[in-house]
């Protein structure tokens, strides 16, 4: 009988994809809002402090979804690709935006 994919694996595939895309789109957001302003954007606007909170709030999605894929390498006789593949790329978004914040704030 062939084992069956791990449903944690599956969880932290979807949401790290998910999470990854959407911080993504909320970078080039903040980029736009920063280009279109004379002078910059306020970082005590209102649409400056909701950003910051979208990607604190998907900051922690991933999190979660790095959370599940590790407890997903760990489920036994499942296939762990998944699990592999959340992981990573959770990892990797993760590891992404945390330079970016850095390397923005150095520059600022």
């Amino acid at each position: 009988m062939e084992s069956k994919h791990s449903g944690l694996g599956i969880a932290a595939f979807v949401i790290s994809l998910v999470a990854g895309i959407a911080i993504f789109a909320a970078i080039v957001v903040a980029g736009v809002m920063e280009a279109s302003r004379p002078g910059g954007l306020d970082e005590n606007s209102p649409e400056a402090v909701l950003l910051g909170l979208v990607l604190i709030a998907l900051l922690f999605m991933d999190v979660v979804a790095l959370g599940l894929g590790i407890a997903g390498l760990f489920q036994r006789e499942r296939r762990k690709i998944f699990a592999i593949l959340g992981t990573v790329f959770s990892g990797l978004t993760i590891l992404g935006t945390v330079f970016l914040i850095v390397l923005g704030n150095m520059m600022a």
